[in-house]
């Protein structure tokens, strides 16, 4: 695949395949000011359904009422319950819960770097296919949407955008990938430009 912003190629489920058996997935970015000491450990499933002629990334947007990143774009996921045996079966828990996506349906690719946030999460991103036809149940309490982006939207550079905000006097800076009228930012576009760099590079 060509990383020039008007170059791309579509990705196929093969040459996802072929890159995550290939190399390691090495480093991902990190938000500025995550605190020391012990973060919670979490996980996402990013879940690449494989629509034709083009993937898509299937995200989340958070109702507004919770207490964590209300009315946010996000992965399925959470935080690692003492049930869950590794990071993977927290996503695959977590995406069943709040969005009724079956495991049968996806095809485990694998992780990339965790991501740690301001917020104390230390979070595993897991990528999987995800083959359709699928129907979803949303968990009313935790999601209020789902949506689809093209994988080759997320992947472009040209859409990875850095923005700043003022935190009690400290400036943080942050990616965003806006896409119609969702808003894609923080940790998800984190984990997006983490994705990019081990697919692309």
């Amino acid at each position: 695949m060509k990383t020039a912003a008007s170059t791309y190629r579509v990705p196929t489920a093969e040459w996802l395949r072929k890159r995550f058996a290939a190399q390691p997935v090495g480093d991902s970015p990190q938000e500025e000011g995550v605190p020391a000491g012990p973060l919670i450990p979490a996980a996402v499933l990013v879940p690449i359904v494989l629509h034709e002629p083009e993937p898509t990334v299937l995200l989340t947007r958070r109702t507004d009422h919770l207490h964590h990143h209300p009315g946010q774009v996000s992965f399925p996921g959470g935080r690692v319950e003492a049930q869950d045996r590794s990071p993977v079966e927290t996503a695959l828990r977590e995406t069943e819960e709040e969005i009724s996506l079956r495991r049968g349906h996806i095809e485990l690719l694998g992780c990339l770097p965790c991501y740690r946030t301001i917020t104390g999460f230390e979070i595993t991103p897991v990528v999987g296919l995800v083959t359709p036809p699928f129907e979803l149940a949303l968990d009313a309490f935790e999601v209020a949407e789902a949506f689809e982006v093209p994988l080759s939207f997320l992947l472009n550079t040209m859409n990875h955008q850095r923005h700043s905000v003022d935190v009690q006097g400290v400036r943080r800076e942050y990616y965003a990938m806006p896409y119609g009228d969702y808003f894609i930012w923080g940790a998800t576009a984190g984990m997006l430009v983490s994705l990019h760099r081990f697919l692309c590079r």
